[in-house]
């Protein structure tokens, strides 16, 4: 009996479109993005000393380190918030985004083999970084909120508010950034290898043009309006305003976040799915 093609499950064909993101392939393959998500969880701590709790530790030295430099060498300014809650509210959030640009921008190469062996949509991958780094902010968030909780109690003066509302569009917007520059990053280290290199060194210099360890309050003047160019800004101070009521929120700068994670995020896309046809042909 002759094969028809309604008899195949899936069928492969030359893509012609880059506006066809194959969305519906991305939720037929969900199965795969959790055994993917899973093993980025288990193989990364899976022979270290003290696993999953390296969590903690990250943003708990990190917060020490910032404490000591920034705010009792440097005297810069918390807006009246408690200096280490102040700086795990800005570490944790920029850790989260930086993760995921980072891991997101060498998707190709490190998976090259993988690729070039067996069908699945390509976009798993990445979305899979994306997913396993919100395991492991959603235990820092829980360290942060456990460290709020303790001044609260030693009656510093912190005023949570309502936009706190805000937050999980603040995670969405920051993944679909860190998502849409590290897609078109992977996308061009394809033909350009040290790209790589410039990512690590500029995600890090970065952090220092976003308002991580400042309030953009206490930015110089003639630098503020560039400081708040940078999409996660507005997200950032929009966090520490809610959760602690220092700074203030500013509606400008928090649109123009949306916005320009939006435009990043499906622009990511779009060259991602350009490239994705014949990149084995060139990693």
């Amino acid at each position: 009996m002759s094969t028809t093609a309604e008899d195949w499950d899936i069928e492969l064909k030359p893509q012609d479109n880059v506006f066809n993101l194959h969305l519906k392939d991305v939720w037929n393959y969900r199965d795969l993005l959790w055994l993917l998500v899973r093993r980025d969880f288990v193989s990364f701590y899976k022979q270290t000393i003290f696993g999953p709790i390296w969590f903690f530790i990250q943003p708990i030295f990190t917060t020490i380190t910032f404490t000591i430099i920034f705010g009792n060498l440097a005297k810069i300014s918390t807006s009246g918030a408690p200096a280490p809650l102040f700086y795990m509210a800005g570490t944790v959030s920029w850790n989260y985004f930086a993760d995921c640009l980072n891991k997101t921008s060498t998707v190709f190469r490190d998976n090259a083999n993988i690729f070039g062996k067996v069908y699945f949509p390509r976009l798993i991958m990445p979305l899979s970084i994306i997913f396993s780094n919100l395991v492991k902010f959603g235990v820092q968030l829980t360290l942060f909120v456990v460290l709020m909780v303790y001044y609260l109690f030693q009656g510093n003066r912190i005023e949570p508010n309502w936009y706190m509302l805000l937050f999980p569009l603040i995670i969405v917007l920051m993944a679909g950034m860190g998502l849409g520059l590290g897609l078109i990053i992977t996308a061009l280290t394809t033909k350009y290898r040290d790209l790589v290199f410039l990512v690590t060194f500029g995600v890090q210099l970065l952090m220092y043009a976003t308002p991580v360890i400042y309030p953009l309050s206490t930015a110089p003047e003639k630098y503020r309006d560039l400081i708040a160019l940078n999409p996660l800004s507005g997200l950032i101070e929009t966090i520490r305003y809610g959760f602690l009521g220092t700074g203030q929120f500013y509606p400008g700068a928090f649109a123009y976040s949306v916005v320009a994670s939006i435009v990043i995020f499906f622009l990511g896309l779009v060259v991602f799915n350009r490239v994705e046809k014949n990149f084995v042909d060139t990693v």
